[in-house]
C-alpha cells in the first residue's frame, strides 16, 4: 500500500514539474487578474527606451498598455536584448513581443505576427564630416547594425554587392556610441529611429533605396490564441484614432 501511495505521489510530482516547466507565460496577480507579459528591447527610441526614472516608455510601450487595457489584463513589460526576443516567445517566457520588430518571412517560421501597425523603412546615418551620399560610397567602409534586426539581414545582402564590412552590435545605443567614437563609419537603422538620432546628434544620412521591408508587427508564440484577439484590438484602435494619437505623440517629430 505504501509503495502504491509513493508511486501516486511520484506521478503527481512529475505532473507538477511538467506544468512548471511548460513555459506558459500568462499568470495572475494577487487579485486574480491575468498578467500580460510583454518583452521589448528598450534601446530603440521613440518606440521603446528608458526615461530618467527607469520606466520603459515610447510608442510600443503605450500601445502594449492600450492592448492590455482592452483585454482587461495587468501588464508587465520586460527589457531584454533584441536578439533574445524570438527565443523568449519560443520558450513561452512572455506572451508577446512589441519592439519595433519587422514581420519578416524568416521570423514567421518561428513566431506568429499581428497585422502591421507601422512602417518606416531603413536609413544609413553617419557623422556630418564623414557624409556618404549613396551605397557606392560605402565601399571599404565599416557599417554597424544591431544584431538580430532586419537591418542585419539587409546589410549582409548589400555588403556582397557594395563591398563594405559589417560590424554587429547587441544594442542600438551602443551602435551610436560606436559611430561617435569612429569604430564604425556608418550605422544602418530603422528610418524613424535614425531620424531621431539625426535631429538629436547632428548626424546626416540617406535612405536605403533597395529595400521594401515589411511593417512592424506584434510577435506571438506559434499558435497563440492571443494573436486573433490583438488583431481585433489593433483594428479598433486604428478605427477610433488611438493609434494615430500615439503616432502624433511619439512619431510626428521623426517623420
Amino acid at each position: 500500500m505504501k509503495k502504491a501511495k509513493i508511486g501516486i505521489l511520484f506521478i503527481l510530482l512529475l505532473s507538477l514539474l511538467a506544468a512548471c516547466s511548460s513555459g506558459e507565460a500568462n499568470s495572475m496577480d494577487k487579485e486574480g487578474k491575468k498578467i500580460l507579459k510583454v518583452a521589448t528591447s528598450a534601446d530603440f527610441p521613440p518606440f521603446e527606451s528608458f526615461d530618467d526614472k527607469g520606466n520603459i516608455i515610447g510608442f510600443d510601450a503605450d500601445l502594449a498598455k492600450k492592448i492590455a487595457d482592452e483585454l482587461g489584463y495587468e501588464i508587465k513589460i520586460e527589457d531584454m536584448e533584441f536578439d533574445g526576443l524570438i527565443g523568449s516567445l519560443q520558450s513561452k517566457r512572455v506572451d508577446m513581443v512589441l519592439s519595433g520588430m519587422s514581420a519578416t518571412k524568416d521570423r514567421r517560421k518561428n513566431v506568429d505576427f499581428s497585422e502591421s501597425y507601422h512602417h518606416s523603412g531603413e536609413m544609413f546615418i553617419t557623422k556630418a564630416e564623414d557624409a556618404f551620399q549613396d551605397l557606392e560610397s560605402l565601399r571599404g567602409k565599416i557599417v554597424g547594425v544591431q544584431l538580430g534586426t532586419i537591418q542585419e539581414e539587409g546589410a549582409e545582402k548589400l555588403a556582397e554587392e557594395y563591398g563594405f564590412e559589417i560590424k554587429k552590435i547587441d544594442n542600438a545605443s551602443i551602435l551610436i556610441q560606436e559611430l561617435n567614437t569612429n569604430r564604425i563609419d556608418v550605422a544602418y537603422m530603422d528610418k524613424t529611429v535614425a531620424i531621431g538620432y539625426i535631429k538629436s546628434q547632428g548626424f546626416v544620412g540617406f535612405d536605403d533605396p533597395t529595400t521594401s521591408s515589411p511593417g512592424m508587427a506584434i510577435a506571438f508564440p506559434k499558435g497563440s490564441e492571443l494573436a486573433a484577439d490583438v488583431n481585433k484590438i489593433l483594428k479598433k484602435l486604428e478605427e477610433d484614432g488611438t493609434i494615430q494619437e500615439l503616432k502624433d505623440k511619439w512619431l510626428s517629430e521623426y517623420e
